[in-house]
């Protein structure tokens, strides 16, 4: 099958996959302030991070138009899979389902398959379906082969995530129905994960060292039998941090593979500079 993977920016792909043809990125926007930032190939996180330090406003992210969706479903491909950021966390897979419809409208039903996955996730989440897709694709897999798969796939991973701050998050409105979550003033860190892409709150710990280790349990607790899976993980300015929590979690568990990507803008803006995620 001739395939073609479509992922929104927010997927923190690793380098070497980046520069696979098979993929394709759709930047989303950043806001910080004045400043309007494409989050593509020229993302500089360092000179972000401080535009966001240096800024009175919360940055904000806009989702991609549909009809980038439908310019990129324009390809050779036979098949189109697209994984985006949760659809309880972003437009961006709504505007993936709808440049389905416009192209589909304009080239017929028949004329290519297309398949929108909600990732229920974000960040290294959605590069683990992504990559996902990639293999089952490469082993020959039929379209509704890979579709089956990769969706049985979403609902058994899991997302975790420990941030110095939340203010992101809750500014702009991604933690709708969480209540107050921890106490600035006495350093308290929520240890977070998904439900079905929806943001839950899992543990605290007094302490971004603690959080991260209870994490790092919450991890090994959840993996169920790990040594066929890659441990992925995305943190922001902060790649010690990361191996640390790597090293952690494998001194509990086995798994096939670990890889570690520093985030792009969209994850970057709602990690916070120091913010480490995993998908499992």
């Amino acid at each position: 099958m001739n395939y073609k993977i479509v992922v929104d920016s927010c997927c923190d792909l690793t380098e070497e996959w980046k520069a696979d043809s098979h993929f394709q990125i759709i930047p989303l926007t950043l806001q910080v302030g004045d400043a309007v930032i494409t989050d593509d190939e020229g993302f500089d996180q360092a000179s972000y991070l401080k535009l966001v330090r240096e800024c009175p406003e919360c940055p904000k992210t806009a989702c991609p138009s549909p009809e980038a969706f439908k310019e990129a479903y324009e390809c050779d491909a036979e098949a189109v899979f697209v994984v985006t950021l949760s659809q309880h966390l972003s437009g961006t897979y709504n505007s993936a389902v709808l440049g389905r419809s416009l192209y589909l409208e304009e080239h017929g039903e028949g004329a290519k398959q297309i398949a929108v996955f909600s990732s229920d996730s974000a960040s290294v989440g959605e590069a683990k379906l992504a990559f996902r897709i990639r293999e089952l694709c490469e082993a020959g897999k039929t379209f509704e082969e890979v579709v089956r798969e990769v969706s049985d796939f979403r609902d058994h991973m899991n997302t975790y995530f420990v941030l110095e701050t939340l203010d992101f998050l809750k500014k702009n409105g991604r933690l709708t129905g969480v209540q107050a979550l921890f106490a600035s003033v006495l350093n308290i860190k929520p240890v977070m994960g998904a439900d079905k892409g929806t943001i839950i709150k899992l543990d605290q710990a007094r302490g971004i060292d603690k959080a991260l280790a209870k994490m790092c349990q919450w991890v090994a607790k959840e993996a169920g039998d790990a040594k066929d899976k890659i441990l992925a993980i995305a943190h922001t300015n902060c790649p010690e941090r990361a191996k640390k929590v790597r090293d952690l979690i494998c001194r509990m568990i086995k798994v096939k593979d670990v890889y570690i990507v520093d985030t792009a803008g969209v994850s970057s803006t709602y990690a916070g500079d120091g913010g480490v995620i995993i998908a499992l």
